[in-house]
């Protein structure tokens, strides 16, 4: 099999992606000495994604370092700090922080979005779906969103490891085909390399298992959120999505367009891709919270993989919101798919029957198309 056929989860070439989230550290935004943003760097980094872009591939930025930046501009003492100053560092360096990548990228005709999120964003269900539906409304319209863990109000998220697994959360909640986490260090070894001359390289890692945890020694400094350990907890995340994960040094200028080029970098390769991953989640485990009924017509959409439309429906049963998961049946009782509604139900029992055209007019307010998206529903 040669490369133009392996699929991209089990693919080790960048340009392979079509949907790419990239977490970038402190260590390489911020000077250490300063505390200011490194443009040069920065600057490298907006071209690698204009670059992309322009050959197809959307990019979502996870950024560290604002607390880094906010911590100089008060006069923050070196060393840890408590939760308070945490949560202050954050909210005045992200200011900063914004403001570098948006005049960066505005220099290259993108536009950027600022998205706040907790680890509760990737929680809750509702959440979740109001999450997932801005971002994709962003990506679509060829905008950058650079996501940030909500410091200023996340009590218990202000700790090692936020981005790395909030990263992999996004790139979950995106169905991004690509993960890049962006290091003080090339990848995954044996050992530290620092303390082990002995220690080797890993190029390709195919799941993380016990063996390959018990190699995660390594830690972060006091402004970076990083560390081997939380690195593959991130794999872990994004490798149950579907989504495959590479560790890579950012420390060179256009990091992205050097692992296009074949840097060296630890590939975590998933064993199915996001779509399957997702499908089998829905399947199997959300309980449905009610019934929709559908004509002959719908039925047929649907086994050719279609969307469910609302002219179709002919019955919704149950007390569901938006997000729920249902129990697509046809007239005859049986069972043809669930899916997670994009209405609730007072609304889907009001557009039953009307066409897309006409939801906006029955509800007041325009939403999905569909009553269950493709992407959202799987045959059963």
């Amino acid at each position: 099999m040669n490369g133009a056929e392996i699929p991209v989860y089990r693919s080790t070439r960048l340009r392979d992606s079509r949907r790419l989230v990239v977490k970038a550290g402190s260590a390489l935004l911020v000077d250490p000495e300063t505390g200011r943003v490194r443009r040069h760097w920065l600057e490298s980094l907006a071209d690698d994604i204009a670059a992309l872009g322009e050959s197809g591939i959307r990019a979502v930025i996870v950024s560290s370092g604002a607390v880094a930046v906010g911590r100089r501009r008060l006069r923050l003492s070196p060393g840890a700090l408590r939760l308070a100053e945490k949560q202050a560092a954050a909210a005045v360096g992200m200011v900063h922080l914004t403001h570098a990548y948006q005049e960066v990228l505005a220099k290259r005709g993108i536009a950027v979005a600022q998205v706040l999120l907790t680890l509760d964003d990737s929680e809750d269900r509702r959440r979740y779906i109001n999450a997932r539906n801005t971002l994709e409304t962003l990506v679509s319209r060829g905008a950058v969103p650079l996501i940030n863990e909500n410091d200023t109000v996340a009590t218990d998220g202000v700790r090692m490891g936020d981005n790395d697994r909030l990263s992999a959360r996004v790139a979950a909640m995106m169905s991004a085909d690509t993960l890049v986490l962006l290091s003080d260090i090339d990848g995954m070894y044996t050992a530290d390399p620092r303390l082990d001359a002995a220690a080797e390289f890993i190029s390709v890692v195919d799941g993380v298992t016990p063996e390959v945890e018990a190699m995660a020694g390594m830690t972060g400094g006091s402004d970076g959120t990083g560390g081997m350990a939380t690195k593959l907890a991130a794999a872990k995340i994004a490798l149950r999505a579907g989504c495959r994960m590479a560790i890579a040094s950012g420390h060179k200028r256009n990091p992205l367009r050097a692992l296009l080029d074949g840097e060296p970098a630890t590939w975590f390769l998933a064993a199915e891709g996001p779509k399957a991953q997702r499908k089998r989640w829905i399947a199997g485990s959300l309980w449905p919270q009610g019934v929709i009924t559908v004509d002959a017509g719908a039925e047929r959409a649907l086994r050719s993989g279609r969307s469910l439309l609302s002219i179709g429906v002919v019955a919704v049963e149950g007390d569901f919101r938006r997000g729920d998961a249902v129990l697509i049946k046809n007239r005859a009782g049986e069972d043809l798919a669930r899916g997670l509604m994009a209405y609730p139900a007072m609304d889907a029992r009001r557009i039953m029957g009307h066409k897309s055209t006409e939801i906006e007019t029955l509800l007041g307010y325009r939403g999905r198309d569909a009553l269950i998206h493709r992407d959202d529903l799987v045959l059963i």
